[in-house]
């Protein structure tokens, strides 16, 4: 359990900031910037939660979400470390993400164009919950790809299907896709 007592530590005006090990690194590392950028979705998840009202499915998803999003961020600000114990996102999760993409993809008409980000309130919050996600596993992708860094292949796998969910998710907070705003290909030349 984390206890916090005090807020301001002070500890970061230099510039630095603590890994979960305890190991000081720069806040513009990497890895720091990887779990910022979870941190960020999880942020835009909780904007969409406002928005969620009609839908107890989707309200009970984001939160569930929102609580796996603090084991992603734990588990990206602890590198691997041998046998050393470390809240790591797992497979089931991922799966999980994967079973609720098919819950809220069956009412879904297949898509004819591009979905451009707009539609209802909820749905436009998706859609930035959802941009802002991919920018999440691209800077832990870039992370995964520096030498002697490690990335739990599962932390990214979870990114993956994240943004996949709140695309679908999206479509079914525009009626099921009924109000989606579609692009058209050079209709304004």
């Amino acid at each position: 359990m984390v206890t916090l007592n005090r807020i301001y530590t002070r500890t970061g005006d230099g510039g630095k900031t603590r890994l979960a090990t305890g190991e000081p690194l720069d806040k513009h590392h990497p890895r720091v910037e990887a779990y910022g950028e979870v941190d960020e979705t999880n942020a835009q998840l909780g904007v969409c939660r406002l928005h969620t009202g009609a839908d107890p499915w989707l309200e009970a998803v984001l939160a569930r979400v929102q609580n796996e999003m603090f084991d992603l961020g734990a588990d990206l600000a602890t590198p691997t470390q041998g046998d050393a114990p470390a809240l790591r996102v797992v497979a089931s999760q991922v799966e999980r993400l994967e079973q609720d993409i098919d819950e809220a993809n069956r009412a879904l008409e297949p898509l004819a164009s591009f979905v451009l980000p707009a539609g209802s309130a909820l749905a436009a919050h998706l859609h930035v919950a959802r941009t802002v996600c991919r920018r999440a596993e691209r800077a832990a992708t870039r992370l995964a790809g520096i030498e002697g860094e490690t990335v739990n292949a599962e932390a990214i796998k979870y990114l993956n299907r994240l943004s996949d969910l709140l695309f679908v998710a999206s479509r079914r907070a525009n009626g099921n896709g009924a109000d989606d705003v579609l692009w058209r290909p050079g209709a304004t030349r």
